[in-house]
């Protein structure tokens, strides 16, 4: 079953046949740094064919890989059992996992059944290419069309559902992909390479605002069809990012190609206006109801999975699948012990104490895995405050973070200490200690910086451009009690070192939109994992689209170039580590936790499989989820 899947959080051609070469780039009038493409003549077929050699790649249906792994896996208990359990030890939450993250048997599972989903935050946009938050992937995941993705363990492949072969040459300059012919899209129109080379050049259209998509996607040369169904994806160089690189979400061409150019948001003109309510799907869901901020329904799509009267794909598990979006986590916990949704994440506070007892455990069960998601301050480092390291480090030391992890947290979640997990690969093997509190360093750090209460008002100042600038600044924060905690604590912390702090909770998406904008003197954030460390380059490296923060260093941008030159994994590790402890010592964000995965799901949903991703963002992650048929 088809997932799309992106790559990064990290998060999802050939010259258009209408247009030259030059013309696809964008304006004529453009300036020369502005074009993201060269004109390229891609050589014919024949000619590739005899002069490459050609190495086959993995092509997978996920679903049927996963069962296949599982059965060869020991089952701890059966669903009986693990549905009896109460999770309060390893044991048990292994037993439940063991037992009911299994994947559906021929006939299990119940084909007309519906699932509620929970999201916190409504989604910015249903364009795929647009693609930004967790919710926008949860979504789009299911209803947007790809032709790559990664298991469990961030191994990629091709999906079976839409591939018939993939190839890289030897030299690893080339990809060449055979799609599949019987796809269509939600319209009827059939789905061919030719939406692929399309999007490739939207994508790479430096005005239009593709900030997470294009990371990656920008190291490709060129991407042509040759046909309806074959695909050759040229690259810049043999980079060990290669693979990662050619996985994008697709756009229906005869759908955008009449409006993009003149409205490349892709959401302003009444043309995309309208489409953002009824997309053209291209995955196995389509969205049949959307209410702002209330609710997404999708409804499978009998074109998916029947084409021309044929059967041609597995159908998924749900015939409906319904996101109803609650932002407040004790109304969805509300929601969840009612029957309302049938699944959600758990705050440490409702881990711990509020799903113990029969009102939880009379409808639901939970499970909880390691995930590599981490939160942080993240500082503007364009914004007076916070341009000396000196200043981001006092931050750091003022925090309170013992009181965050045990008071706030209850002890779930550990320490971190910068982008990457200690157990991934890429990680340091120095030991960076996590901060502590010491306020002594922080008032240390920011009397070398110039701030000190130059009036005896109880606030630190500075002289800057002649004037005397209080240190006071606002944090911009998603409006969830936990997160507006953290930033109250942060509060709290500064305040006894003479620092005044704002906190200002918005919505999810008002968030999203200042951070992309920088406009913010600090916030409160996260980031999940992408498939390779080079997908943290759109955060860090200098300009990059999701550098927030304006962080800014010529040695970690050299680090970022070097790393996906390297094809030797190790070797590749050693710049990821040098990366991870040049910005443990610059702090552009204070580093707070990592958060594991904790999720209610209710006893009747079968199959979920955690990996460093959570339980979804990864193949067949949601797809593997399932209802037994009622006896």
């Amino acid at each position: 079953m088809l997932l799309l899947v992106l790559t990064g959080c990290g998060d999802d051609p050939d010259a258009l046949e209408e247009m030259t070469p030059e013309s696809a780039l964008g304006s004529q009038n453009a300036a020369p740094l502005e074009r993201l493409l060269e004109p390229f003549d891609p050589p014919p077929l024949e000619e590739l064919s005899q002069g490459a050699t050609w190495i086959d790649r993995p092509v997978l249906d996920a679903v049927v890989s996963l069962r296949e792994e599982q059965a060869a896996e020991p089952q701890l208990a059966t669903p009986e059992e693990a549905l009896a359990l109460i999770n309060d030890s390893v044991e048990a939450n292994a037993k439940i996992l063991s037992a009911l993250g299994r994947v559906a048997d021929e006939g299990q599972a119940d084909l007309s059944a519906s699932v509620n989903r929970h999201i916190p935050a409504d989604v910015g946009s249903t364009n795929p290419i647009l693609i930004s938050s967790t919710a926008e992937f949860d979504v789009l995941g299911l209803t947007g069309f790809g032709l790559f993705s990664f298991d469990r363990r961030m191994e990629p492949f091709a999906l079976a559902d839409a591939v018939v072969s993939w190839q890289t040459s030897a030299d690893g300059l080339l990809d060449k992909v055979v799609l599949r012919d019987d796809l269509v899209w939600s319209d009827g129109e059939p789905i061919t390479a030719h939406d692929v080379s399309f999007t490739f050049q939207v994508i790479m259209d430096p005005r239009v605002p593709v900030p997470a998509v294009r990371s990656g996607t920008d190291q490709l040369k060129w991407v042509h069809a040759y046909d309806d169904q074959t695909l050759v994806f040229f690259h810049k160089q043999p980079f060990a990012t290669n693979v990662w690189n050619i996985n994008f979400p697709v756009l229906p061409k005869h759908v955008y190609e009449a409006t993009w150019e003149d409205d490349p948001t892709l959401k302003d003109s009444s043309a995309h206006v309208k489409l953002e309510q009824q997309p053209v799907s291209g995955g196995p869901y389509e969205i049949v109801e959307r209410t702002r901020g209330q609710q997404i329904v999708l409804r499978r799509r009998e074109s998916w999975h029947t084409v021309n009267g044929e059967q041609v794909r597995d159908q998924p598990f749900f015939e409906e699948i319904r996101f109803r979006i609650i932002e407040d986590p004790n109304t969805s916990l509300l929601a969840l012990k009612a029957g309302e949704i049938d699944e959600m994440i758990l705050l440490p506070e409702q881990w711990t104490t509020q799903t113990v007892g029969d009102d939880f455990y009379e409808r639901n069960t939970k499970a909880t895995s390691l995930e590599w998601v981490s939160f942080h301050f993240g500082w503007n480092v364009s914004t007076p405050y916070f341009s000396d390291r000196r200043v981001r480090r006092a931050m750091s030391y003022a925090f309170d973070h013992e009181r965050m992890l045990e008071k706030l947290c209850y002890g779930l979640y550990e320490p971190a200490t910068g982008v990457f997990h200690k157990t991934s690969w890429m990680a340091t093997r120095k030991k960076l200690e996590p901060y502590r509190q010491d306020l002594d360093a922080a008032e240390n750090l920011l009397d070398e910086a110039g701030w000190i209460d130059h009036d005896n008002d109880g606030i630190r100042d500075k002289e800057i451009n002649g004037r005397f600038v209080p240190f006071e600044f606002s944090i911009l924060t998603s409006n969830q009690p936990l997160r507006v905690a953290i930033c109250t604590l942060l509060q709290e912390s500064l305040d006894r070192i003479g620092v005044r702090v704002n906190v200002r909770p918005v919505e999810s998406t008002v968030l999203q939109q200042f951070t992309l904008e920088h406009k913010f003197e600090a916030y409160f954030g996260g980031w999940g994992t992408g498939t390779d460390p080079d997908t943290s380059e759109n955060i860090w490296r200098t300009g990059a689209g999701r550098n927030f923060v304006n962080y800014s260093n010529p040695e970690v941008d050299q680090l970022y170039d070097e790393g996906r030159r390297e094809l030797d994994r190790a070797k590749r590790a050693e710049k990821y580590s040098r990366i991870q402890e040049i910005l443990y010592d610059d702090q552009p964000y204070t580093w707070l936790y990592w958060r594991n995965s904790f999720y209610g799901f209710s006893k009747d949903v079968r199959g979920y499989v955690f990996s460093p991703r959570g339980p979804y963002n990864y193949s067949p992650g949601f797809s593997s989820l399932w209802k037994p048929v009622q006896q």
